[in-house]
């Protein structure tokens, strides 16, 4: 009798019973998959992020996945981002669940196109972002003819607006975007244009709010519910930037005079 087998009769007469041996992390999912079973296993153990051990999966369970999964491994590219336990995250920063008695539940990003398994449709999501024009628009060229110099303090209001990384996690969650993305930029391109409102080295602010504000779905259509702030793996904030230049456009609008 082999000890494989041995151990395989005795794990699943413990989990039966409720006495799983605490020294093995088994997977009953991948019951019949050894070799993933494995790969599983050194990932509890040594508190691996979700995407490495999918590429390792993939090469067993589907080896036709598109190769999304080879990215940083930093949260910095936003390709593996994915829905994972019900919540809108990157893989690459998801550690494993250590309770492997619970099944991973992965499926796309929500409510957006599927183009293959686990690869979404950001088509309209770059179309967005594009439109905001997502560049530095200066008057003039630099003083000295190399760079636009910043204070400290701007360049600190820059903080927790360029970290984003596009992984469309938060415009994904976000039910305003669900039912109005041809309208409304969504949390991921708004948060985009209120870093360049903010760059002190811009000198467009005003007309940048200006055309966010013209068709007023495209900014106005966020009912501040904030899924897009509790779900983003950078912990980044789209819906206080939101917020911030609706405020910026409503106290720039004139008070008419009445009578």
């Amino acid at each position: 009798m082999s000890k494989s087998w041995f151990r395989h009769g005795y794990e699943k007469a413990a989990r039966f019973l409720g006495r799983a041996d605490p020294k093995y992390s088994n997977f009953p999912i991948l019951e019949g998959h050894p070799v993933s079973q494995k790969h599983a296993e050194a990932a509890v153990k040594t508190h691996d992020a979700l995407r490495g051990k999918m590429k390792l999966l993939k090469k067993e369970l589907s080896p036709s996945k598109p190769e999304e999964l080879n990215q940083c491994r930093e949260g910095i590219y936003g390709y593996c981002a994915m829905n994972i336990d019900g919540t809108n995250t990157v893989a690459c920063l998801r550690p494993i669940n250590t309770d492997t008695a619970k099944s991973t539940i992965i499926t796309p990003l929500p409510h957006m196109f599927v183009n293959k398994d686990l690869v979404v449709d950001l088509t309209n999501v770059y179309h967005q972002y594009k439109l905001i024009e997502p560049w530095l628009k200066p008057k003039k060229l630099p003083e000295d003819g190399r760079e636009f110099r910043q204070s400290p303090a701007n360049r600190n209001k820059l903080d927790g607006l360029y970290e984003c990384i596009l992984c469309a996690c938060c415009s994904s969650s976000c039910p305003s975007y669900w039912w109005n993305s041809e309208e409304f930029l969504g949390p991921a391109t708004l948060l985009h244009a209120y870093r360049w409102i903010s760059d002190s080295r811009d000198d467009y602010p005003e007309e940048r709010l200006q055309a966010l504000t013209e068709d007023q779905k495209r900014l106005y259509r966020c009912r501040t519910i904030k899924n897009c702030t509790n779900t983003c793996p950078k912990s980044l904030n789209p819906a206080n930037a939101i917020t911030k230049m609706k405020t910026h456009h409503l106290l720039s609008i004139p008070v008419e005079r009445v009578g």
